[in-house]
C-alpha cells in the first residue's frame, strides 16, 4: 500500500533513480488522492451536487478503473478484480462498453467506500508488483503515465466537485478548517505589450517527445500572433466588485447574448460562491471575508468577458497568452502550497504575475483541434478529441491543480457557462 501523505509534503520527498522514478510517481500521485479524501465521510464521499459534478468516491474509483482497464486488461490472461463495475465506473469511453449515466453518479451507495478503497489497493499492489518485476512493456508504462495526469486532472475535479456539494449544505460546511489565509495588498495592474511575431505554440507529440502532453496540445506549430498586450495579472475580487457595483449584471450590453439570457434566468448578480451582501464567500475552509486583493474566481466565461467588455478590454487569445507565457517560470499558487483558494499577487520582477496557478484563465479560443492533430489510437482516442465542440479554453492552472500536472502548452477546457471551476480572467488588449 503507497504511503497516505500530505499534498505538500511530496515536493520534499527526494527522487530515486530513473529506473524507480515510474513507481515513485505512480506511489506519490495514487496517496495524493486518499489524502485529498481523507477529510471527507462516507457520505461526503458520495453525494453529487449537479450533474456536473460527481462524488469523491467515483473519483476514487473511476481512476483506479483506468489503471484496471487500460493497464492491467491489456495483460495476457489477465481476470478483472470487479467485472460488473465497469458499467458503474466507465466515465465516458463508449468504444469500452456501456456506463452508468452521469447524472447518477450519486446514487451508486453500493459499493461502499471501504469497497472503493479496497479496490484501490488491489489495483495498486498489481501495478506496483508489475512495474517491480519489470512485467510491463513500453506501451503499459505510457499508458501509467497518462493515468497518472488523468488522476491529477481528477484529483482537481474532486476539490472543485466537494467544494459544491458542501456549498449547497445550509450549514456551510468546511471541507478543511486549517487552510492558511494569507493577503497583501495586490501589485498593481499594468500592461505589457507584445510586437506581431511569429512564433510557436503547442507540444511535440507524445510520448515521442521527450515531456508529456495530451494529444490536445499537438502538434506544435507555427502562428502569427498579432501585437497586443496583456494585463500584468489576474483581475481581483475589489475590480470585479467595481464591476458588479456599476451594474455590470444590469447591462445587457456588455453580455454575449447567450450569457444575457443565462445571467438573466438564473438570476446572477454575482461570481458563484459569494454571499448576496459581497462580503463573503464560500471557500473550502469555509466561510470567510473576501479578500479584496485576490483574483477573482469562479466566474464563467461569459462573466469574464462581460468585465472585460466594461473595462474596455478583452479576453486573451489561446495563442497570445501561450506565446507570453512562454518565457516565464512555471510557478505559482498551485495545489502542492496547500492553500487551496487564490492568493494575491506578490510584487515582483517578473513582467507576468500569476500565469501559473491561482486561477485557470478564460481565453476568446474556441477549444478546437490544431492543425494536424492526431488522436491517440484505441479507445484512448475519446479522451480529448470527441470534445472539440461547443467549449472554450482556459489556460494556466489554478491552485488545486499539482504542479507537475502543468505545462505551457495545457489546454484546459470548459462549456462559457460553467462556474465551479477555480476560473479567473486575466484582461488583453489589441495594440495601441
Amino acid at each position: 500500500m503507497a504511503t497516505i501523505l500530505h499534498p505538500n509534503h511530496l515536493t520534499a520527498t527526494p527522487r530515486p533513480a530513473s529506473s524507480d522514478a515510474l513507481l515513485f510517481r505512480y506511489q506519490s500521485v495514487r496517496a495524493t488522492s486518499l489524502a485529498l479524501a481523507a477529510p471527507l465521510s462516507a457520505e461526503d464521499a458520495m453525494v453529487q451536487s449537479m450533474p456536473d459534478a460527481s462524488p469523491a468516491k467515483w473519483h476514487l474509483a473511476h481512476t483506479t478503473w483506468f489503471f484496471e482497464r487500460f493497464v492491467l486488461a491489456t495483460q495476457d490472461g489477465y481476470r478483472g478484480i470487479e467485472p460488473a463495475w465497469d458499467v458503474l465506473f466507465n466515465s465516458y469511453y463508449q468504444s469500452v462498453g456501456p456506463m452508468h449515466p452521469r447524472p447518477q453518479r450519486g446514487l451508486l451507495s453500493r459499493p461502499t467506500l471501504p469497497a472503493v478503497l479496497a479496490y484501490r489497493l488491489q489495483v495498486d499492489d498489481r501495478i506496483e508488483r508489475a512495474l517491480t518485476a519489470g512485467g510491463l512493456d513500453d506501451d503499459a508504462q505510457r499508458r501509467i503515465v497518462l493515468g497518472l495526469h488523468h488522476e491529477q486532472q481528477h484529483q482537481e475535479l474532486l476539490l472543485t466537485d466537494i467544494k459544491h456539494a458542501l456549498w449547497c449544505n445550509p450549514l456551510r460546511p468546511a471541507y478543511r478548517e486549517d487552510l492558511r489565509v494569507a493577503t497583501a495588498p495586490a501589485a498593481p495592474l499594468q500592461w505589457v505589450a507584445r510586437d506581431e511575431q511569429l512564433g510557436h505554440v503547442g507540444a511535440p507529440a507524445w510520448p515521442e517527445a521527450d515531456g508529456f502532453a495530451f494529444d490536445n496540445e499537438s502538434p506544435r506549430h507555427r502562428v502569427l500572433v498579432p501585437a497586443h498586450a496583456l494585463a500584468s495579472r489576474p483581475v481581483s475580487n475589489a475590480e470585479y466588485r467595481a464591476f458588479i457595483d456599476a451594474g455590470g449584471y444590469r447591462d445587457p450590453a456588455l453580455w454575449l447574448s447567450d450569457g444575457w439570457a443565462l445571467a438573466s434566468a438564473a438570476g446572477w448578480s454575482h461570481p458563484l460562491y459569494w454571499e448576496a451582501e459581497l462580503e463573503h464567500e464560500f471557500t473550502l475552509a469555509g466561510l470567510r471575508a473576501i479578500d479584496p486583493h485576490a483574483p477573482v474566481c469562479h466566474l464563467s466565461q461569459y462573466e469574464a468577458d462581460a468585465f472585460a467588455r466594461w473595462a474596455g478590454a478583452r479576453l486573451p487569445t489561446e495563442t497570445e497568452w501561450e506565446t507570453q507565457a512562454a518565457a516565464q517560470p512555471l510557478r505559482g499558487n498551485f495545489l502542492d502550497n496547500d492553500a487551496l483558494h487564490p492568493q494575491p499577487a506578490r510584487r515582483s520582477s517578473a513582467p507576468l504575475q500569476q500565469l501559473f496557478g491561482d486561477v485557470w484563465e478564460w481565453t476568446s479560443s474556441a477549444y478546437l483541434p490544431y492543425p494536424g492533430f492526431q488522436p491517440m489510437a484505441g479507445s484512448l482516442g475519446e479522451y480529448n478529441g470527441k470534445f472539440m465542440s461547443g467549449q472554450c479554453v482556459l489556460r494556466g492552472g489554478s491552485c488545486a491543480t499539482p504542479r507537475d500536472h502543468m505545462r505551457t502548452s495545457y489546454r484546459n477546457f470548459f462549456h462559457a457557462q460553467d462556474r465551479w471551476q477555480f476560473s479567473g480572467v486575466r484582461l488583453a488588449r489589441d495594440a495601441a
